[in-house]
């Protein structure tokens, strides 16, 4: 187990090395570019087999115990150490990392975006992967900070080089805004060290904050907070986040989504919560204002951009209904409590199942189409995707109503829970307050069913369009690519237990100062 972690954490960077290299005879095959995207395919494969093993050999009745850690000291002078562990939080965003790569690389394999070589694609991917594995796999907060930082110029170049129209500004203004909130949060992450003498985030998770002042705490959660806000991304920092998705290709605006965003959201969980516990309580009414801020215009960003006339694009549609989805993230994180932070961890995971999904097929669409423009899918009678392709229509159904949260499916769990905890916040916290912000979050959802169940009737409905050539529906490569997402939304949905068993018995330990 402790060898598999280290493995999962540093295999994607030795096969980006290999990526770059020329292909062994008998692996070329039909061309260079073929050999490359297919090693793609086959290191993320690996990855993601080597998690699931991992998922299976983890010990499933203690979920809140560190298990696989790897502990050695790599900066003696700092006291920085190379210290792996997962528990029941970081284990399912590790096999959901592993999972979304792998069928981007598969997406790619059959649909390369248009580009420069493959060569620096596939390489980038599996730089991206190796470093959001191991976010959450490290137990440094220096160490955490690097791999942090390690995903930005992957993505970056992902949206610059393989992008759409006005990629490089979308790229830039991506780079510079995290950039800009890594730095503050660096400074806050020294902070925490030097005054308590040591990075070791289980250290500090059990030190529950005894060795800090009220000050230190306070200064380090507005520091570290406005970073990992800024990746979450948070109303009013999350600007960047709609122009990167509108400009990026469709793998990756998928792990953009599925992946990166639940980064600065972990952040808050494991370091904010556990570390800083006072600090934290001073913040906690202003993060859950911001995140229903971000609920509700979130919301009202997708209903303008689906009205008709409004030339709103797809992409950019769900870009913006990422910042209310991650609203009900924060929310949840705000009142810090168990139900609210478990069901937190658990929209996550859903969001990054569903709009995964939706990322896919929204370029599929524009695959198909050439446009992302809703004013020009719908037309006069609409896209009519159920005529022309019924089941790409059927499958975008079935993942907008995931998306607004219907009983059954994954979106449903976590937005109940973080509503929950926004009922009964944590002693001392102003429950007047969090009941105001529940009512407004649960406004939302409505927004948010009004907002989906039209993008539906605008592309899915209407009289069947007499196309030019026939639409081609789903594609065998696309439905290896997306059926695993879609059945887990169901399996989250019928079965929340699977994911809640790991996360509570985690969460409860590290609200409780690392006490089972």
């Amino acid at each position: 187990m402790q060898f598999l972690l280290a493995f999962v954490v540093v295999a994607p960077l030795l096969g980006a090395v290999a990526a770059l290299l020329p292909a062994p005879p008998g692996l070329k095959g039909r061309n260079p570019d073929q050999a490359v995207l297919r090693h793609g395919v086959t290191v993320t494969g690996v990855i993601l087999l080597a998690t699931l093993v991992l998922a299976a050999g983890f010990d499933h009745d203690h979920p809140s115990k560190m298990q696989a850690t790897t502990d050695i000291s790599w900066i003696p002078a700092l006291d920085v150490r190379i210290h792996l562990g997962i528990d029941g939080i970081s284990l399912p965003l590790l096999v959901l990392t592993a999972l979304l790569t792998f069928l981007c690389a598969l997406h790619s394999y059959f649909k390369m975006p248009a580009g420069p070589s493959p060569k620096a694609f596939v390489a980038l991917v599996l730089v991206l992967e190796s470093g959001t594995l191991a976010t959450f796999a490290v137990l440094d907060l220096l160490l955490f900070f690097l791999a942090f930082e390690m995903v930005l110029i992957p993505m970056y170049f992902l949206i610059a080089r393989w992008g759409g129209a006005r990629k490089q500004a979308a790229a830039w203004k991506f780079i510079l805004y995290t950039l800009l909130g890594s730095v503050v949060m660096l400074l806050g992450l020294l902070l925490i060290g030097v005054k308590s003498g040591t990075f070791d985030m289980v250290a500090l998770a059990t030190d529950n904050g005894r060795g800090l002042t009220s000050s230190v705490q306070v200064t380090a959660v507005l520091a570290i907070g406005i970073g990992l806000a800024v990746k979450t991304p948070m109303w009013p920092l999350h600007s960047w986040l709609p122009d990167a998705h509108t400009a990026a290709p469709t793998v990756g605006s998928v792990l953009l989504a599925g992946v990166l965003l639940k980064m600065g959201t972990y952040g808050f969980v494991r370091i904010l919560l556990p570390i800083a516990p006072d600090g934290m309580h001073t913040f906690a009414p202003w993060l859950a204002a911001f995140a229903v801020a971000g609920i509700i215009y979130g919301s009202l960003a997708c209903l303008a951009l689906v009205r008709p006339g409004a030339k709103g694009d797809l992409k950019r549609l769900i870009a913006y209904s990422s910042v209310g989805h991650m609203g009900f993230v924060l929310l949840g994180i705000a009142s810090m409590t168990p139900t609210g932070v478990n069901g937190a961890l658990f929209a996550n995971i859903a969001h990054g199942l569903i709009t995964g999904l939706l990322f896919f097929l929204v370029g599929a669409v524009k695959d198909r189409y050439g446009t992302a423009d809703l004013d020009t899918l719908s037309g006069a009678t609409g896209a009519a995707l159920y005529g022309s392709a019924p089941r790409l229509g059927g499958l975008l159904a079935f993942t907008a109503v995931a998306s607004l949260g219907l009983p059954g499916l994954a979106g449903f769990w976590g937005e109940m829970l973080t509503l929950f905890g926004a009922f009964d916040p944590a002693d001392g916290l102003n429950r007047p307050a969090f009941l105001t912000f529940m009512s407004v979050a649960a406004f939302g959802t409505l927004l948010t069913a009004a907002y989906m169940l039209l993008l539906v009737r605008r592309v899915c409905m209407g009289a069947k369009r007499e196309e030019p050539h026939r639409i081609p529906d789903i594609q065998h490569h696309e439905f290896a690519a997306w059926t695993p997402l879609a059945a887990l939304t169901v399996l989250a949905g019928l079965w929340p237990a699977v994911l809640l068993g790991l996360t509570d018995p985690a969460v409860q330990k590290l609200l409780a100062g690392g006490k089972s």
